[in-house]
């Protein structure tokens, strides 16, 4: 698994993908926390991450397409598969390579909270949460993605699939409260994952939203591995 993380995230950097990921995510970062914070001279950093994650839904589509999809478009998909690596690993390998990617962002966006505590007072537990809860919650996304891109050889499929179901997750919330079915509501508030990170902007860590997003993570990398290990024996 290591060799696979290294060689994926050396590979995002080799390409534009990786420079285009932080420069557009940081510039994007600057200018919602210029905006909200900024002009309305409030030390609140949930009005930065409730602004970009709307726009960020094409990053992760980004970031993500080209994991698994690549391999099986340049037919190297047969020669990951048949070394000793399992299938397991190869999977974790490639998610924690984008996720480490995202965690270069998050490294260079301490700046904000910095310039908050440094002319304002900033609520510790808010800074906290939001963090937690967008690292959460973006796990939760590139897993998404890394499924996606397991099901197809073509990139712009897995990246444009990935953002209309990432955008479907995004408004999916919205109509929870016009369905009267039961069963419906249930199902939807299993795919509600704004719903659970505004509780982490509030500054409340609640270890069920935390068990809730690990969850849904681990559910859909099994999903990418059975998806990969039906493809080896077909």
């Amino acid at each position: 698994m290591k060799a696979i993380f290294k060689k994926e995230f050396k590979n995002y950097f080799l390409s534009p993908v990786g420079y285009i990921f932080v420069g557009v995510f940081m510039a994007l970062a600057s200018m919602f926390f210029a905006s909200g914070i900024l002009s309305t001279q409030q030390a609140d950093i949930s009005l930065m991450f409730s602004d970009i994650n709307v726009i960020y839904l094409f990053l992760a589509s980004l970031l993500t397409m080209r994991l698994l999809a690549e391999e099986k478009n340049k037919k190297t998909d047969q020669l990951l598969l048949s070394s000793p690596v399992s299938i397991t690993e190869i999977v974790l390998g490639k998610y924690f390579a984008a996720m480490a990617v995202f965690g270069v962002t998050i490294l260079l966006s301490f700046i904000f909270p910095a310039i908050m505590f440094a002319f304002g007072e900033p609520s510790l537990s808010e800074v906290i949460g939001s963090y937690i809860g967008f690292v959460l919650l973006w796990g939760a996304f590139i897993s998404i993605g890394v499924f996606i891109s397991s099901l197809t050889e073509s990139q712009m499929i897995a990246g444009v699939f990935t953002f209309a179901s990432l955008l479907l997750i995004y408004f999916i919330s919205w109509f929870e409260a016009s369905v009267q079915n039961e069963l419906a509501k249930k199902v939807i508030d299993c795919f509600s994952l704004l719903s659970r990170y505004s509780e982490f902007q509030s500054g409340i860590l609640n270890i069920e939203n935390i068990i809730y997003y690990l969850s849904f993570i681990f559910v859909f990398l099994f999903l990418t591995v059975r998806v990969i290990d039906k493809r080896r024996y077909s």
